[in-house]
């Protein structure tokens, strides 16, 4: 056999484009400039346009945050009422789009239902084709207020219920919890849900959101770029995290067993989900807000338990972590499985849920990369041989 070796060494110099050293899954590399958020992974802080994601979360609302990702600014009392109004018009699904998550098979999973279901919005939106900026901030308005319908409408027609109408000007919060249980929401659990949307809206070039202005790049539409976006999340890698701490939780069942739960997974090499991150290198400024509110709703609704159990494995874990001279903290996955969970929302709403809220973040995004596109085309870093020459299919 040949030593292509040396003939792979000569590629990467003569065939590769000089642009650094390669780093696997393009860790810190920085792929372009962005004015919509900030990871701060030193000092572990969370930007939307300029604002901390703690202030947000504690003074703002989702649909507050979703306009400051759009526009670019927070909004005038004048600028947000006729917003409001907006969002108010664009709450209900088409009636073809609601027809055909009626045709989807009981096995299909709510992220593959979502992502093809968004896809189908794009041909009853009377903006479809129109590249201007307001007709592209339609667009993002009423995706970011019918998502939510898709993935309740769906949970209760595969659980045999019909689904149920959003309420015009209602919040998105409120109207995912009202079409999921049928009933009006607590204001607690509004409240609450609200900020788990605000601080999922954006977490600036991850993985869906670099998929989404990939396709954007191409000058493609903005449900295409959108799907993209969700195909992406739909990975286990990226989007399901937090329906994994669940179903650890789950399986602890106790907070008496958790330390010892965790101790042996980790003798065993067993991942612990919910901790780490590749930018942070501290904690998640997120699952510090969240935190707080799991113990709030677990005190309220009667389920303790999961804070209880979450608390020991995080202690567990860092003190493990800190024998073997590192430290290692809980993301923003950890926390808001057991709100999820207190809320009676089931496992495999959990990612659906966050492309609820991250949908603002990937129309912010395209926005952004159409107003100087350039088109997304990196290069590889050869590493197969060179010069081979073709042999008759006889003569191998």
């Amino acid at each position: 056999m040949a030593d292509t070796s040396k003939r792979t060494a000569d590629a990467s110099k003569s065939a590769s484009p000089d642009t650094g050293k390669f780093k696997a899954g393009l860790e810190d590399v920085v792929a372009g400039q962005s004015s919509v958020c900030l990871v701060d992974g030193v000092e572990g802080r969370l930007l939307y346009r300029g604002y901390d994601i703690q202030d947000l979360a504690e003074n703002s609302t989702f649909a507050e945050t979703a306009y400051l990702l759009w526009y670019e600014k927070l909004p005038t009392k004048k600028e947000y009422d006729a917003y409001l109004k907006v969002c108010k018009e664009a709450t209900e699904l088409p009636y073809q789009v609601n027809m055909l998550l009626r045709l989807f098979p009981r096995t299909a999973t709510p992220m593959e239902v979502l992502r093809t279901a968004i896809s189908s919005l794009g041909h009853y939106d009377p903006d479809s084709g129109n590249t201007s900026r307001d007709a592209v901030l339609r667009k993002a308005i009423r995706l970011t207020n019918r998502i939510g319908s898709i993935v309740t409408a769906h949970e209760r027609l595969r659980n045999g219920n019909e689904p149920i109408l959003p309420v015009p000007g209602k919040s998105v919060a409120y109207n995912f919890l009202y079409t999921l249980f049928g009933k009006e929401p607590e204001a607690l659990f509004e409240k609450i849900f609200d900020v788990c949307l605000i601080l999922h809206a954006d977490h600036e070039w991850n993985a869906s959101t670099f998929a989404a202005r990939v396709t954007a790049a191409t000058m493609s539409d903005m449900y295409s770029s959108v799907t993209s976006a969700i195909g992406a999340l739909k990975g286990p890698l990226h989007g399901g995290a937090n329906e994994a701490v669940m179903k650890m939780l789950l399986e602890i069942g106790d907070p008496a067993k958790a330390e010892a739960w965790v101790t042996n997974a980790l003798k065993n090499k067993v991942k612990i989900s919910g901790f780490g991150h590749r930018v942070y290198k501290t904690e998640d400024p997120r699952a510090t807000v969240l935190r707080k509110y799991a113990e709030q709703l677990g005190k309220h609704t009667g389920q303790s338990k999961w804070y209880e159990i979450s608390r020991v494995v995080e202690k567990t874990m860092f003190d493990h972590m800190q024998k073997e001279g590192k430290k290692i903290y809980p993301n923003v996955d950890f926390y808001s499985a057991s709100v999820y969970h207190c809320m009676n929302i089931p496992q495999e709403l959990f990612t659906p849920i966050f492309a609820m809220s991250r949908i603002t973040g990937w129309t912010a995004h395209i926005m952004e990369q159409w107003a100087n596109n350039r088109l997304i085309r990196p290069r590889a870093e050869y590493t197969g041989p060179l010069r081979l020459s073709y042999t008759p299919i006889e003569k191998r």
